[in-house]
Order: structure tokens, then C-alpha cells, then sequence
């Protein structure tokens, strides 16, 4: 007569041993693509620092690197002061936050409205896409600060951030609505079934079980909108490329000051890809032990 398997323990224990190593296995995978991705991006910043600096020798450039840290702070009959390029970043940071939420809003709102039974919905989402996608973002600044922000009396800043947000936002909705069309329709007739009303079924259902699918590539888009941020300058919206020409013209110091802000936006992007993957692993974490 066999042993007798003693009910709630080993059944439990093979089962979440059953659980754990897909998990175990999908972490592993997601730090090893993190850590090439980290890696390949210092590589080509040192490759490209060694580029410009062997141009530099050519040319019998002067560095000046200890004339940077006032750029960044400096102290004045003993008190602090942040310098010219913190303030840059700051701007940058704010600039690309608030573009990146209302351009996943606008995301989310154009994608409904594609998806929706609504032909008017539906037409002006399409309207809007094939407007925003097939013309120049400079020119579609150009229109936000010149014709829009006269009439409506909005400053630079907040031309800038629009601007970023309705071309930005084009792009999220369409990986939104991949990213939903990717969710198993069994889904929407469960909602369905158990009554649910349309806004309750995307929010309960759909748009969580979407977002394992949206976030890799939603992550692409807020890292270019970091990178696109730099266009506002053109306006003079002082962030952090206006603030580097502006310290390039009153120092000549090109090169090092380059050299730095190419740096800060690696560590913006590189930042932002490495808290999106630890975001995006827990949710896949959360799915995979999930799964029956």
C-alpha cells in the first residue's frame, strides 16, 4: 500500500513549484536583455565620445572640463545655488512628464473612439491620425506656438507641451489599440456574460490583460518623446538643449558641454527603460502565476 500524499501540502508545493519557474525563467530573460540594452548604449556613448574627442585633438581643442561643475551648482558666500543645467533638466523632466500622460490620454481616448460603433468617432480619430502622423513635428510646433497660442493666449511652455502630446499621442493610440486587439476575444464575450457594462469590461478585463502587451512598446514612445522634447527649443522654452546653447555661446565650450547633455538625456532614457522593465516584468510576473 503506497504512502498517503497528505492533502494541502504536497499538491500545493508542486504546484507552485509549477508556477515559480516560468517566473524565475521570464526574470532572468528580462534582466539579461536589460543589461544588453545598458550595455550597448554606454558602449556607443564611449565610442561616440572617442569620435568627437579624437576630432577634437585634430582641431587642437582646448578642453575646459573644470569649468563645468558651476553648470550644475555652485556656492556663493556659503549658500547653495543650482546652476543653469539642473534647472534645464528640470524643465526637460517637466516637459516630458506632463506630455507623456496627456499624450497617453489622447491615446486612449482616439483608440475608443476607433473601436467605438460611433462612425463620427470613429471618422475624426482617423482624421486626426493621418493629420498628426503625415506632417511635420516642427511644423506642427510652428502652428501650436504662431497660430494657436495668440488666440488662446498660451505661452511657450505649454505650446511646447501640446505640441509634443497630440504628435505623441498618435502613436500611443495606435500601440493602445494593438495592444487591445491582442487581448483574446473569449475576454469581451466573458464581460458579456456576467454583465458587465462597456466601460467596466475595458477597465476590469481589457486594458489590464492589454498592458503586459502595450508597455514595451509604449516605453519606445515616452523614451523619443524625451529625445523630442529637445525641438521645443526652437521656441525657446528653456530646457535643457536651449539652456546648452545658450552656455555654448556665452563660453564657446562646445564640446564639453555637449558632451554633458548628450549624457544626461543617455541617463534620462536609460532610466526610464530600466524602471518601465521592472514594471513590466511584474505585471508579466502577475499573469504567468495567474495562468491555471
Amino acid at each position: 500500500m503506497g504512502r498517503p500524499v497528505a492533502i494541502g501540502t504536497e499538491p500545493e508545493k508542486i504546484e507552485e513549484e509549477r508556477r515559480r519557474r516560468p517566473v524565475e525563467a521570464f526574470s532572468m530573460r528580462q534582466m539579461l536583455h536589460t543589461s544588453s540594452q545598458i550595455g550597448w548604449a554606454v558602449l556607443s556613448f564611449i565610442l561616440l565620445g572617442w569620435l568627437i574627442w579624437r576630432g577634437a585633438m585634430a582641431m587642437e581643442y582646448n578642453w575646459q572640463w573644470y569649468r563645468v561643475s558651476p553648470f550644475f551648482y555652485k556656492i556663493v558666500d556659503g549658500e547653495f545655488i543650482w546652476g543653469p543645467l539642473f534647472w534645464g533638466v528640470v524643465v526637460t523632466l517637466k516637459l516630458a512628464l506632463v506630455s507623456g500622460i496627456l499624450a497617453i490620454t489622447i491615446g486612449f481616448i482616439t483608440t475608443f473612439a476607433r473601436l467605438s460603433d460611433s462612425r463620427a468617432g470613429g471618422n475624426i480619430a482617423t482624421c486626426y491620425l493621418e493629420a498628426i502622423r503625415n506632417t511635420p513635428l516642427l511644423v506642427q510646433l510652428f502652428l501650436f506656438y504662431f497660430v494657436l497660442a495668440p488666440i488662446f493666449g498660451i505661452d511657450r511652455f505649454w505650446s511646447g507641451v501640446l505640441c509634443l502630446s497630440f504628435y505623441e499621442g498618435s502613436f500611443a493610440a495606435e500601440i493602445i489599440r494593438g495592444g487591445i486587439q491582442g487581448v483574446d476575444p473569449g475576454q469581451y464575450e466573458a464581460g458579456d456574460a456576467v454583465g458587465l457594462t462597456i466601460f467596466d469590461k475595458y477597465r476590469y478585463i481589457i486594458v489590464p490583460q492589454a498592458m503586459p502587451l502595450i508597455l514595451p512598446p509604449l516605453t519606445g514612445l515616452l523614451i523619443s518623446l524625451i529625445k523630442h522634447s529637445a525641438i521645443v527649443s526652437v521656441i525657446a522654452v528653456s530646457e535643457l538643449t536651449t539652456t546648452g546653447l545658450n552656455l555654448i555661446s556665452d563660453t564657446f565650450m562646445a564640446f564639453e558641454i555637449w558632451f554633458i547633455i548628450a549624457g544626461i538625456y543617455l541617463v534620462l532614457t536609460i532610466s526610464l527603460s530600466i524602471g518601465v522593465g521592472q514594471l513590466e516584468k511584474k505585471l508579466n510576473v502577475v499573469n504567468t502565476s495567474n495562468k491555471p
